[in-house]
């Protein structure tokens, strides 16, 4: 069993929902015990890892919580994640999200001989928000390049791992329509906030989504009405509605949902706002493809990944990122989340091959 599978088994069957520590403790002995690294555990749970000295940085990053696992992911004590291994594919929640990916990236910090400081770091509260990464820049840590380990396998062609230059964000945010209460058989006595709400969406339908290019990469964003919620009884004329906007940002556009505040009795209020990411150094995204086409037999591309990660936070705090990992498409949150084993261990040669060219 190769050492990326056995951690990767390792760390998958540790629960990491709701609760990160066993985890990150995990993460942490490991790279205590089989590394010579400076290895710094903070205050949001992040394990944070350097090795060698040189001009630049490249950081090696991933995140040890999962989300919540469905029962049969569960060992039946309750005190472990299941872990199995069929048909080449290895089963268990994290597997995909990103335990396995984690796992390859700590191999590679461990074996790769960069010619520069080379750091893995272990976010905690990646599904929260990105918790985790947040606290972490706000405490300094500022790497000049990033690989990030989120999925980017299946883009371009079935088992290929590309390489993502590029990914949208997700800015979720509530159209909040107040009006005056009054008996439904006098409707003319108050004013209907679903009515203004439904303004309000009107206005939403007639903005365009947004849509950009990043090194040759089309991303084409989205605006979408999902939730309405509104009134107290079937004879009041409301008082207040809500309206749930989810937008899907690319790199330097923005949808103008503050239009919908031209509606009387609308106010916009933004509750969500992960950070898209862009690639800005074309050197560094061919480097990392070199090392993802050296690893192997099929034909790597430059893709764009549809969602949010951490390398949005790493990138608007100044460090240039690029997406590769293990997972394919469809895979992560499941019931029947998997990864292919072929592929963890194509992933470590290729962390460690970026390590080692950049």
């Amino acid at each position: 069993m190769s050492d990326t599978l056995a951690l990767t088994r390792r760390l998958v069957s540790i629960p990491s929902y709701e609760d990160e520590r066993a985890a990150g403790d995990a993460v942490e002995s490991w790279l205590r015990a089989e590394t010579d690294a400076t290895v710094r555990r903070d205050d949001a749970g992040n394990v944070i890892a350097r090795r060698g000295e040189g001009p630049r940085s490249l950081a090696l990053v991933g995140h040890h919580d999962v989300v919540a696992p469905a029962a049969t992911q569960v060992a039946d004590d309750g005190e472990a994640y299941v872990v199995e291994e069929r048909e080449g594919r290895l089963h268990g929640r994290g597997t995909a999200d990103m335990k396995g990916s984690l796992a390859a990236a700590m191999v590679a910090f461990r074996d790769a001989d960069p010619a520069t400081e080379l750091v893995l770091a272990s976010f905690a509260g990646e599904e929260q928000g990105g918790v985790g990464a947040r606290a972490a820049i706000d405490d300094g840590f500022a790497p000049d390049y990033a690989v990030v380990g989120e999925g980017s396998t299946g883009y371009s062609a079935p088992g290929v791992t590309d390489v993502a230059v590029a990914h949208m964000g997700r800015r979720g945010s509530t159209l909040v329509a107040r009006g005056e209460s009054a008996h439904a058989s006098e409707p003319e006595a108050g004013e209907n906030a679903i009515y203004r709400a439904c303004d309000a969406v009107d206005v939403v339908r007639t903005l365009d989504a947004p849509e950009t290019t990043v090194l040759g990469q089309e991303l084409q964003g989205s605006v979408a009405v999902t939730e309405i919620d509104g009134g107290s009884g079937w004879n009041v004329v409301p008082e207040r509605c809500e309206v749930t906007v989810d937008e899907r940002t690319v790199p330097g556009e923005r949808v103008d949902l503050e239009r919908t505040e031209s509606v009387t009795g609308v106010e916009w209020v933004v509750d969500q706002d992960l950070p898209p990411m862009a690639c800005d150094d074309e050197t560094f995204a061919a480097t990392v493809l070199d090392a993802a086409r050296d690893a192997q037999d099929g034909d790597p591309r430059h893709v764009a990944k549809p969602h949010a990660t951490d390398a949005g936070w790493l990138t608007a705090a100044g460090t240039t990122c690029v997406v590769c990992g293990a997972a394919e498409p469809g895979e992560a949150h499941t019931a029947e989340e998997s990864v292919a084993i072929d592929v963890l261990e194509r992933c470590e040669r290729i962390y460690r091959g970026a390590a080692e060219l950049l």
